[in-house]
């Protein structure tokens, strides 16, 4: 299904239900995408890494997001869409407003300050004859990515029971106080009094029903530089990244920790062979300082320091900055990190091996599963290490 692109005023009628496409967040990477960020990981090859995140992550941030505005008929959620796109409700693209219920079926805006994102402007609640629940089902909430529910002069039943059902959906959601100016034309409470007693009215009501209490803001739609609003337009940017990217960021990551834990496993299964040796250059197996080399293990994963510094030059961040989350970094810190392995240093080690040569068969046979484990330890560490990177790269990307 195609997402249209919304005018800035587009009334949807017979079209609602395939004009709404609720953003997934990519259940699942492309195939290729998949393809390439496997082959990257198991080959070891950052910068490959980097480049198919990257491209990733640009496709997302293009990614429409649908939010929901909604409350009950009369809380002025065409007036908070007008304010949140920074036009007057005089501007021909504005939503109309008014005393009656002037929106009677849903409608999408855009507005350049918050680019690929849809605001739908749906009905309001109460008035119409419907259930709550055939409201809900008839606005398609499942279709939306984000929800605001608008409120004003009482948090009423009908907007605890839709913070309670879009909780259980698993979606996001604001409680916006629309008509603070009004509110504070008429109370004798100072302004201070008036909001605390607004937001402890709201966190109660929701407390009751154990919804857990979403993020709040009081505003005034008629002034939209002053109280909440500001902070309202800064989180919400933020919000609609975090829903952008999720998907993707999940997808990439769950990619790449498969494809460490299967090289990890493989690796492992090979640790007697000839083939394991040969990858991390290790000509004499009963050479514990080889055993011991850390930058063969950092080369099987691309985790070694010139690895490190060309992907920390192509994502502009110093290489130490990645090296200091890296438990592997050196053999002192391998041993401080890990009491089995400091127990087992190169002298001790050593020492223990020129004694069970001399013990016939079991010598040998201890010797055998006594490197095996510490290949297998040193595996497990750099295998974390290259988790903790990858996990850094996808992070940075997004910054």
């Amino acid at each position: 299904m195609t997402q249209p692109t919304p005018s800035l005023h587009t009334p949807l009628r017979t079209s609602f239900t395939s004009a709404v496409q609720y953003n997934m967040g990519w259940s699942f990477l492309p195939k290729e995408t998949a393809l390439n960020i496997e082959k990257a990981v198991r080959e070891g090859k950052l910068l490959e890494v980097v480049s198919v995140v990257r491209g990733t992550l640009e496709r997302a941030s293009r990614s429409p997001v649908n939010i929901a505005v909604t409350g009950d008929s009369g809380n002025g959620m065409s007036s908070f869409i007008n304010a949140l796109r920074g036009i007057g409700h005089e501007d021909e693209a504005s939503a109309p407003t008014g005393v009656v219920r002037t929106t009677q079926i849903p409608i999408c805006y855009s507005s350049s300050l918050f680019p690929n994102v849809v605001l739908w402007d749906l009905p309001g609640t109460g008035a119409a004859t419907q259930s709550l629940e055939n409201y809900m089902k008839e606005m398609q909430f499942s279709q939306y990515d984000f929800f605001i529910i608008i409120a004003s002069e009482q948090f009423s039943m009908n907007l605890v029971k839709l913070a309670k059902t879009i909780q259980g959906m698993g979606k996001s959601f604001y409680i916006i106080w629309s008509k603070l100016d009004r509110d504070l034309s008429t109370t004798t409470l100072s302004e201070e009094r008036l909001l605390q007693n607004i937001r402890e009215n709201i966190q109660e009501t929701l407390q009751k029903e154990r919804v857990h209490e979403p993020i709040t803001f009081l505003v005034s739609s008629f002034d939209p530089l002053s109280h909440d609003f500001p902070e309202l337009r800064n989180i919400l940017h933020k919000d609609v990244s975090d829903i952008r990217y999720h998907g993707p960021l999940e997808n990439l990551s769950h990619t790449y920790k498969k494809v460490i834990n299967d090289k990890v496993t493989i690796l492992q299964e090979k640790i007697a062979s000839k083939s394991f040796q040969d990858s991390l250059g290790i000509w004499n197996a009963d050479d514990l300082e080889e055993c011991l080399d850390l930058n063969a293990y950092h080369l099987l994963f691309g985790v070694d320091d010139v690895s490190l510094q060309q992907m920390a030059q192509c994502m502009g961040k110093p290489t130490e900055e990645y090296r200091a989350i890296m438990k592997s970094r050196n053999l002192q810190t391998v041993l401080r990190g890990d009491w089995e392995l400091s127990c087992m240093n190169c002298n001790t080690a050593s020492y223990l091996y020129s004694i069970l040569r001399y013990i016939p068969l079991l010598g040998n046979a201890i010797i055998n599963c006594l490197r095996k484990w510490i290949h297998r330890l040193l595996l497990e560490i750099v295998a974390e290490d290259t988790r903790a990177i990858l996990k850094k790269i996808l992070t940075d990307s997004i910054i």
